[in-house]
């Protein structure tokens, strides 16, 4: 849901919205089904009033009965909408997950329809995924800085987490498929360290994984260390000029990988290791 969205929802009080769908009665497969729209209303507004105060206040002052209180809802009402604390958390952590999946998805099918090869979409997913974390710096953290296993384990972000490994996944087959990238010529041994989980999932049942798998690992580790030091602390005030480190950590990132990647001054970044590293 938009931000402009939630913020409409949250006007009107949340109890006038299930009221006003009408008793369950005369027709009742639509008597239902208004009654949970009207619900599902509710938990949006639940959902927006929580980012708000995780905003302003944080994850650990997230108080179910302070949203009810700013709802005009006592706190057992708040307990027909969400089980618990938790499983409001794990909703905003879901919407967030998609979130980026969206633009993910959308990004790497815009440059690939512009006819850019996997190194330019990759950098262009990176460039779109941080704009969307610098606007959207606590719902990033949802995800990135508080998460617990519970949290990340719901059907809903494994589904998210396999269309976001699906991007990926997508973007290196490109990239080797095409000659675009070019490892160094040091193989990892990863068999038995890596379980399937996500990766194994993108495209059904796959080969046991190799150093492939870890080097997409590797991509994936650098573009989200690079965005959460930018966001939660240890490069604050590094740079006077971060679009462009961000892209060049990126670049460098990427290297090990063997993709070399079209940043400015990128022709540092597209040297084969050095011989000992071989």
């Amino acid at each position: 849901m938009s931000e402009s969205s939630e913020n409409d929802v949250s006007q009107a009080p949340a109890a006038d919205l299930v009221r006003a769908a009408g008793p369950t009665t005369g027709r009742p497969g639509a008597s239902l089904a208004a009654r949970e729209r009207a619900k599902e209303t509710v938990r949006a507004q639940l959902r927006a009033v929580a980012r708000r105060h995780i905003a302003e206040r944080g994850m650990g002052d997230l108080s179910l009965r302070a949203i009810a209180r700013e709802l005009n809802m006592t706190s057992s009402a708040v307990y027909r909408y969400v089980s618990s604390r938790d499983d409001l958390i794990a909703s905003l952590v879901v919407e967030s997950y998609e979130s980026i999946v969206d633009i993910t998805e959308s990004a790497d099918r815009l440059h690939a329809r512009s006819g850019r090869d996997a190194a330019g979409r990759w950098l262009a997913i990176a460039r779109e995924i941080r704009a969307w974390a610098h606007d959207h710096p606590d719902e990033y953290g949802l995800i990135f800085r508080w998460p617990t296993t519970a949290y990340l384990a719901s059907p809903r972000t494994a589904a998210a987490k396999v269309r976001l490994w699906r991007v990926i996944a997508g973007v290196m087959d490109t990239a080797l498929a095409t000659g675009v990238l070019r490892p160094p010529a040091r193989p990892f041994d990863v068999d038995g360290l890596i379980a399937g989980g996500p990766l194994a999932s993108v495209n059904g049942p796959a080969a046991p994984l190799t150093d492939f798998s870890v080097r997409t690992m590797a991509l994936v580790s650098s573009l989200i260390g690079a965005i959460s030091a930018e966001l939660f602390g240890p490069f604050e005030r590094l740079t006077a000029h971060p679009e462009r480190v961000f892209d060049m950590v990126v670049a460098i990132g990427a290297v090990g990988v063997g993709l070399a990647l079209p940043v400015e001054g990128g022709d540092r970044f597209d040297r084969p290791a050095p011989p000992e590293l071989e």
